[in-house]
């Protein structure tokens, strides 16, 4: 039971017994008055009066009683053995007032620890409630970080914020146009060879009918509890480790049919679809890539542990085990292959699933979860997490907190402007967001210079203010400071092309210059930060790639492509017999026959550049050739 309902009840018994107690002085004081309006009869009289008047004070007394038990029937005998007091019929007045007073005052007591015991405290338990609340004064940061970091899993369904966004009907559209053009083709394929099979539903990841039979290579064992959180990682059987190496003898040789013949007998092997995923990258095959992450993320999560409950922010998986590092990979590609397709409150999801596996932040989710929380519109909360995440309010120092934070009290205030229910209400006490931008352009002033050039900004006004010493330059001569602002210029660009942001960014550059002009001193204080803030030797932060946190597309030209991937028969024997030809151009490969084949060996097939499978003149040919006579 909480604390304010305990209060209510120990003050309702309160309230109670002085009703009681006033209740008995007003029937003693009638009585008395009874009494004296007699005395003219027969003085005597009070002594017969004194063997009666108590009888009618405990029939009063039960009255009450009775009326208390119908609240709490289950105390009824024993509240009423406590009220009836023996009466002494040799007793005066002022005895048996003072005996009843004694008698309220007892009943009052036991039932108050009557009723502390039927709520199962004891009369105690405030005192340990202090205890238990010191005892967990120490985890009460590790709980906040805790909260903040919860992950909401209906929001981590890319489909369900596709349906959010543009309706179910356009959903249900697309998805019977791509299921009419490939979907039902694969599954009859699938059907024809193995079977229908029970796909089961997942939370990171919607899996697709056509998809393999989850084949248990892989696992996640329970490693310890420490500090309240629960450490796991994964584990690998034997009929994955023969595909691992098989997948590290087709890599070597940069085979990438030997890399789908594993998928072929191994559909859940991670490194495999992993490599996939980036060559159809590279390809322009977008969606296909998304589809081998998405397997992996399939086949990861059928691994869990029964223990392992990552969405309330308990679970563990440290990247030093070699084992784990595939699933931050895993996440953080599919992360960023929501953001592509605009589905900012699902990466936010994942960006927080991914703080909350590993505190030390291996792959640098801390640098843009201020960027999902932007573009998700989650302001209250971005400020929440800065103030909760690390507990000692150190986030303002990195550039992109620094600069986001800003940009998300703007919002709040505008919230704030144009509502006034209490929801929205910006608390008056923080910092406005014009001191919050000034504050970041004093801390990070080369932060203006790189995304006036990557925005752009064109405005001749930015020219003048690029020309004050303090800004001219784009280099803070600290390596992980410069490494930090790159990947903050290049993954949060776009939202300085607001016009909201850019006024206020033009705002908080003339108020700081005239802030310096009128402290010189000034610039060096911010400098002595800087260096205090980050390591001045080293890149501490060398490890975060600026590409992993751009929106461009990377591709390949097909020339290059064999610099990807190469096929070993065309280092082989097939090179060598064209240099020994005189000169004379190589015939091209006979066309592949893909009947009887398994479908997904040859859609991999089909997309290597080495591979033919004939143009629809060699179609009409071969038909030509093989056409049955219905002549006889």
């Amino acid at each position: 039971m909480s604390g304010r309902l305990l209060k209510k009840v120990l003050q309702e018994h309160e309230e109670s017994k002085l009703q009681k107690h006033h209740e008995e002085e007003e029937e003693d004081e009638e009585e008395e008055e009874e009494s004296g309006a007699r005395s003219s009869i027969n003085p005597f009289d009070l002594l017969n009066d004194g063997d009666e008047d108590p009888e009618e004070i405990e029939v009063d007394d039960e009255t009450i009683v009775e009326k208390k038990n119908d609240e709490d029937a289950d105390h009824q005998s024993r509240v009423a053995d406590h009220v009836q007091q023996p009466v002494s019929k040799n007793k005066s007045k002022k005895k048996k007032k003072k005996k009843n007073k004694e008698s309220v005052s007892t009943k009052a007591e036991i039932t108050l620890d009557e009723t502390l015991e039927v709520l199962g405290l004891s009369a105690n338990s405030k005192q340990e409630k202090v205890q238990e609340t010191k005892a967990n004064a120490d985890s009460s940061k590790k709980a906040s970080s805790r909260f903040v970091l919860e992950v909401d899993p209906k929001y981590l369904n890319l489909e369900n914020e596709l349906r959010r966004m543009y309706g179910s009907k356009a959903m249900r559209s697309f998805e019977s146009e791509s299921g009419s053009q490939g979907g039902s083709s694969s599954r009859q394929g699938r059907g024809g060879r193995r079977g229908i099979h029970h796909i089961t539903k997942t939370v990171l990841i919607s899996p697709k009918e056509n998809w393999s039979r989850w084949d248990r290579s892989f696992s996640m064992e329970f490693l310890e509890t420490k500090d309240g959180n629960n450490y796991f990682r994964y584990t690998h059987s034997s009929s994955y480790e023969q595909a691992q190496r098989a997948f590290q003898a087709a890599q070597a040789i940069h085979d990438l049919n030997g890399v789908a013949s594993v998928l072929i007998h191994h559909p859940y092997h991670i490194e495999s679809l992993i490599t996939m995923a980036d060559y159809f990258k590279f390809v322009g095959e977008h969606d296909m890539a998304a589809d081998s992450i998405g397997k992996c993320l399939y086949g990861l999560e059928r691994a869990w542990h029964p223990m392992f409950t990552p969405f309330q922010g308990n679970c563990r998986l440290e990247f030093t085990h070699e084992t784990n590092k595939l699933f931050f990979k895993t996440l953080f590609t599919h992360m960023r292959n929501m953001d592509r397709r605009g589905c900012h409150r699902s990466a936010l999801e994942v960006c927080k699933f991914l703080l909350s596996l590993d505190m030390s932040d291996p792959v640098g989710a801390l640098f843009c979860v201020d960027y999902f929380a932007l573009r998700a519109e989650e302001y209250a909360w971005l400020e929440q997490f800065s103030e909760e995440y690390r507990n000692d309010n150190s986030l303002w120092l990195f550039p992109n907190f620094s600069y986001s934070l800003a940009i998300a009290r703007v919002y709040l205030e505008k919230m704030d402007s144009s509502s006034s229910s209490e929801a929205t209400h910006v608390d008056t006490s923080k910092s406005s967001s014009l001191d919050l931008m000034t504050q970041a352009l004093k801390l990070h002033p080369t932060v203006l210079k790189k995304l006036v050039d990557k925005v752009p900004l064109k405005d001749q006004a930015w020219a003048k203010i690029l020309k004050h010493s303090y800004f001219r330059s784009d280099e803070s001569k600290i390596p992980s400071l410069d490494h930090l602002i790159n990947i903050y210029v290049e993954r949060n660009y776009l939202i300085w092309r607001l016009p909201d942001v850019q006024k206020l960014l033009r705002s908080a550059a003339d108020l700081v210059i005239e802030s310096l002009e009128q402290n010189g001193t000034e610039a060096e204080s911010w400098l002595c930060v800087r260096k205090e803030a980050f390591s001045a030797e080293n890149n501490q932060y060398s490890h975060l790639s600026t590409h992993d946190f751009s929106d461009s597309m990377p591709t390949l030209p097909p020339d290059n492509l064999q610099n990807f991937v190469a096929d070993p028969r065309m280092v082989g024997g097939e090179q060598m017999a064209e240099g020994g030809g005189g000169g004379q151009q190589q015939a091209p490969p006979r066309p592949r026959d893909v009947a009887n084949r398994n479908p997904f060996a040859v859609l991999f097939e089909s997309i290597l550049p080495w591979a033919n499978f004939g143009d629809e003149d060699d179609e009409i040919a071969h038909d030509g050739h093989h056409q049955p006579d219905n002549n006889g």
